[in-house]
């Protein structure tokens, strides 16, 4: 196989058959062909919220912004402050796989420590 510029055209065309001694063919099999991509679509994005009770600690909820979300004390703090005065905060944005993930980890973690803290997830 091997690359040729066709001298009528000087555009490079690729002759699969000449290594072999054969004639390209004349319907255009053996040319270089352009090759169309489909734009990839992004995945959905949801946000994960944690909302107000009446009952788990601000301590815990900066526990589970720092745990499971990776958040440092500062943006625990404030974010534990946005739930605890607005009634819901976002803990971050994730495709929908890693986001229910995240929702179903805040709430075992809250089961298995006596709190009634909920969290959920919805499309941004």
């Amino acid at each position: 196989m091997f690359m040729s510029i066709d001298e009528n055209k000087s555009t490079p065309i690729f002759n699969p058959t000449s290594s072999q001694g054969g004639n390209p063919k004349e319907d255009g099999e053996g040319e270089i062909a352009a090759i169309t991509r489909d734009k990839i679509k992004r995945p959905s994005l949801y946000k994960v919220l944690i909302h107000n009770d009446d009952y788990t600690t601000m301590e815990f909820v900066v526990f589970v912004l720092q745990t499971v979300f990776g958040k440092t004390t500062e943006e625990a703090q404030s974010i534990m402050l946005k739930v605890h005065i607005d009634g819901v905060g976002i803990c971050g944005v994730y495709t929908y796989e890693v986001a229910e993930t995240k929702v179903n980890k805040v709430e075992r973690l809250a089961r298995q420590n006596g709190h009634p803290l909920r969290s959920s997830m919805e499309q941004e």
